[in-house]
C-alpha cells in the first residue's frame, strides 16, 4: 500500500519525480470527482462556478502531499468546508478528501492522526446535526468512514515500519556475516603464517646448525676425516627434512580440506612433541635441562599446542642466537588453573641480529587460550620466556581473537621498537 501511494519512500523518492506523480494523481482525480459532481444529483447541488472553484482548488494540495501533509489536508478543508456548507454535490469531494486524510494517517504520529480526526469528525457532526437530525445520520455514516481510513493510514504505517525494521536487520545480518567471514580468513591467515614461522624457522635453524657440523668436519685434516660425524650430520639433516615435509604436508591437508578432523584445523601437535624438540635441540649442540610436571591427559589441546610451539619458538632462538654450548633449561608446570612454561638459557645472544616475528607469534600464541608470555633478557644473563596459559582457555582451538588480527601491524611495530631493548638483537 505505501508503495501504491508513493508514500513507502519519501526520504529517497526523487522530489521531481514525486511532484510529476501527485500532480498526476490530482489531476485524475479531478475528472473522477467532476463525473461524481455531473452524474450523481442525489446528494446536494450541481456545482454552479463557484462550486466547480472550491472543487477544483481542493485537488491542488494533492500535488505537495508528501512534502507537507498537514498542511495539505489543512487547505483542502479550507476548500472542502464552505464547499459543502454550500449544500454541493457531496460526494463529490470524498475522494481527494480521504485521500489526504489517509496521507496524514501514514505519515504521521499516531497522536497527531487522532487530533486531526477528531478535530474533523467533530467539525461535521457539529455542523450537519445544527441542520437536522437527518443530516445528522449521514454525517454518522460519513464519520464511520472517516474513522476506516484512518486506521488503514494506521495500520499501513506501522506495517510499513515493521518492513523497514525487517529489511533493516536483514541488512545489517547480512554485513555482519561478510565482516564475520573477513574476520575469519583474516584470523586463518594469520594462524598459517604463525604455522609456517614455526616450522620452518625451527626446521632451518636445525638444517643450518646440522650443516655447518658437517662443513667443520670436512674442513678438517681429511687424513683424520671422521666419517662417522659426517654420517650422523647428514642423517640428522636428512631426518629432519622428513619431519618438516611431514608437518607441512598436514598444513598443506588441512587447507585443501577444511573438514579434515572436525574444526578444519587437523592435528594440533602438543606436549607429546616436547621429547623430540629437546632431542632435536641437543643434537644442534645445545645442552637441554628439562623439568616437566604436567599431567599430559590433563591439558586442553589448544593450551598444548600452544606450549609446543612457545617452547619450539625459544629453542630455536636459543640454538640460533646464544652462542655454542648454550644450556637451555625448559621448565613445565601446571597447577589448578594454570599452565606455566619457563624456558631459560645462559648464552650471549647476538648483537647484530634484526628484529624479528619470534616473539610476536610467542605473544600471539598465548593470547590465543586467554595467556600471558614475557620475554628478555635476564639479570644474570642469558635470556628468558615466560608463558602462563589457563586450562580453562576461550576454546578448543587455538585461534587468534579478533583484536589480534585486527592489532596485528601494531603488534609487529610495536615488537620491532621494543627488540633493541633486549640487548641481544636476535629475531625473536
Amino acid at each position: 500500500m505505501l508503495h501504491l501511494t508513493g508514500l513507502g519512500h519519501r526520504g529517497n523518492a526523487d522530489p521531481a519525480r514525486a511532484l510529476r506523480q501527485d500532480a498526476l494523481l490530482a489531476a485524475a482525480l479531478l475528472v473522477v470527482d467532476v463525473t461524481v459532481a455531473l452524474t450523481v444529483g442525489a446528494d446536494g447541488r450541481r456545482p454552479d462556478a463557484l462550486g466547480w472553484t472550491l472543487l477544483t482548488a481542493a485537488h491542488i494540495p494533492v500535488v505537495w502531499r508528501r512534502r507537507a501533509p498537514l498542511a495539505a489536508f489543512l487547505t483542502l478543508l479550507a476548500c472542502v468546508a464552505p464547499y459543502h456548507a454550500l449544500d454541493f454535490n457531496h460526494t463529490a469531494p470524498l475522494t481527494v478528501s480521504m485521500l489526504a486524510l489517509f496521507t496524514v494517517a501514514v505519515t504521521g504520529r499516531p497522536l497527531r492522526t487522532l487530533l486531526v480526526g477528531i478535530g474533523v469528525i467533530g467539525l461535521m457532526l457539529s455542523v450537519k446535526f445544527g441542520q437536522g437530525a437527518a443530516e445528522g445520520a449521514q454525517a454518522l455514516r460519513a464519520a464511520g468512514w472517516i474513522v476506516a481510513f484512518i486506521v488503514l493510514g494506521v495500520y499501513v504505517r506501522v506495517h510499513g515500519q515493521y518492513v523497514a525494521s525487517v529489511v533493516e536487520r536483514a541488512e545489517r545480518a547480512e554485513r555482519t556475516r561478510e565482516e564475520e567471514a573477513r574476520r575469519r580468513v583474516a584470523e586463518e591467515r594469520l594462524r598459517i603464517a604463525r604455522d609456517l614461522h614455526d616450522l620452518l624457522a625451527h626446521t632451518i635453524t636445525l638444517i643450518g646448525v646440522q650443516t655447518s657440523v658437517a662443513a667443520h668436519v670436512l674442513a678438517a685434516d681429511p687424513d683424520r676425516l671422521d666419517r662417522e660425524a659426517v654420517a650422523r650430520a647428514l642423517d640428522d639433516i636428512s631426518e629432519t627434512c622428513r619431519t618438516a615435509r611431514g608437518e607441512v604436508r598436514s598444513t598443506l591437508e588441512v587447507l585443501r580440506a577444511p573438514e579434515y578432523g572436525g574444526d578444519g584445523r587437523g592435528p594440533l601437535p602438543g606436549l607429546d612433541g616436547l621429547p623430540d624438540l629437546m632431542t632435536a635441540a641437543r643434537t644442534a649442540g645445545a645442552k637441554v635441562e628439562t623439568e616437566i610436571a604436567v599431567p599430559t591427559a590433563g591439558v586442553p589441546s589448544a593450551v598444548g599446542a600452544a606450549a609446543y610451539r612457545i617452547v619450539q619458538e625459544a629453542l630455536t632462538n636459543a640454538v640460533r642466537h646464544a652462542g655454542p654450548e648454550v644450556t637451555v633449561r625448559v621448565a613445565l608446570r601446571a597447577d589448578e588453573w594454570a599452565l606455566r612454561v619457563t624456558v631459560t638459557d645462559d648464552g650471549v645472544g647476538d648483537a647484530g641480529g634484526t628484529p624479528g616475528f619470534g616473539l610476536v607469534g610467542m605473544r600471539e600464541r598465548a593470547r590465543s587460550v586467554g595467556g600471558t608470555l614475557e620475554a628478555g633478557v635476564r639479570e644474570g644473563g642469558g635470556f628468558g620466556v615466560s608463558a602462563v596459559l589457563p586450562l580453562a582457555g576461550p576454546g578448543p582451538v587455538a585461534v587468534p581473537m579478533q583484536a589480534d588480527v585486527r592489532d596485528l601491524e601494531a603488534v609487529r611495530d610495536d615488537e620491532a621498537v621494543r627488540a633493541p631493548e633486549l640487548e641481544r638483537g636476535e629475531p625473536r
